[in-house]
């Protein structure tokens, strides 16, 4: 079974670097590994990903030692372990309310002892039956992970037994989504939201813990100092609105500039020559 670059870096006390994908093409996986990150995140929760495409994304980014983890969608237990057997390296489940909430997930995405995730071993992360059956059971439990969102007031009463969950990997701050559950959404100054983020940090270097968020480059220092070792920095929609606007207004500029008729060897100069 191949190794998770993620828990690797995690597991040595560095960080690990992540990028959403909200797009269905595999080619934007393979550019984002071939750019450096340590895994993507492709998404079932948000994005309508059917199992073909979340298949591709894997595969390319395993072509290139790259970790994927599939957000899934909450539904029945197929929704979290069938990722798992395409050989994505680790599920997030979204909205975690509650202890028993967490417990479910963890019971369907680890094998005995941990939890009782059903069994199959013919699939991508079994290499179809190659893998010795105890080995694969104690690699899946070593070597794939879970990631539990904390977005919604109603888990914080039960915050810390989350955490402290026998089987949980990684415990997953999602602001956006918690700014609206405590009344200000889009205010990501709020104090609450900010005491969240940081108690939840804390809380999982206290108990031997992963913790993840999202970020921006502006405060990935200060998210590191909290205690966050997984950071998803940026979405492959961002990069491109970035791209295409720095385009279009580039043109504007230079059309302006030549009293609306624009010239050729400018147009080549934007584009970079690309066919």
């Amino acid at each position: 079974m191949r190794r998770s670059k993620v828990l690797e870096r995690l597991r040595a006390g560095q960080t690990a670097l992540c990028m959403k994908l909200n797009l269905a093409d595999a080619r934007v996986a393979e550019i984002a590994a071939l750019a450096g990150f340590d895994c993507v995140w492709t998404d079932c929760e948000h994005v309508a990903n059917d199992w073909n495409v979340v298949e591709k994304m894997i595969m390319a980014a395993k072509m290139h030692d790259v970790d994927t983890i599939v957000r899934v969608a909450r539904g029945s237990y197929s929704d979290c372990i069938r990722p798992l057997e395409l050989d994505a390296t680790g599920i997030m489940a979204p909205h975690i309310m509650s202890l028993d909430d967490a417990r479910a997930v963890v019971r369907i995405t680890k094998f005995h002892p941990l939890g009782m995730r059903p069994i199959d071993g013919g699939n991508a992360d079994g290499a179809y039956c190659r893998t010795d059956f105890l080995d694969y059971l104690r690699l899946a439990n070593e070597q794939r992970f879970n990631i539990l969102q904390i977005e919604d007031v109603e888990a914080l009463p039960d915050l810390e037994k989350i955490i402290k969950l026998p089987g949980m990997d990684m415990i997953f701050f999602g602001p956006g989504d918690f700014s609206q559950s405590i009344g200000v959404p889009g205010k990501f100054d709020h104090p609450r939201l900010i005491e969240t983020r940081k108690r939840i940090a804390e809380l999982a270097v206290k108990h031997g813990k992963f913790a993840g968020t999202v970020g921006s480059l502006g405060n990935a220092a200060e998210l590191m100092e909290m205690g966050y070792r997984f950071l998803s920095l940026g979405a492959d929609v961002v990069g491109l609105n970035g791209y295409f606007d720095n385009i279009v207004g580039g043109m504007a500029k230079l059309t302006a500039a030549a009293g609306g008729s624009g010239s050729s060897a400018a147009a080549n100069s934007v584009y970079g020559g690309i066919a």
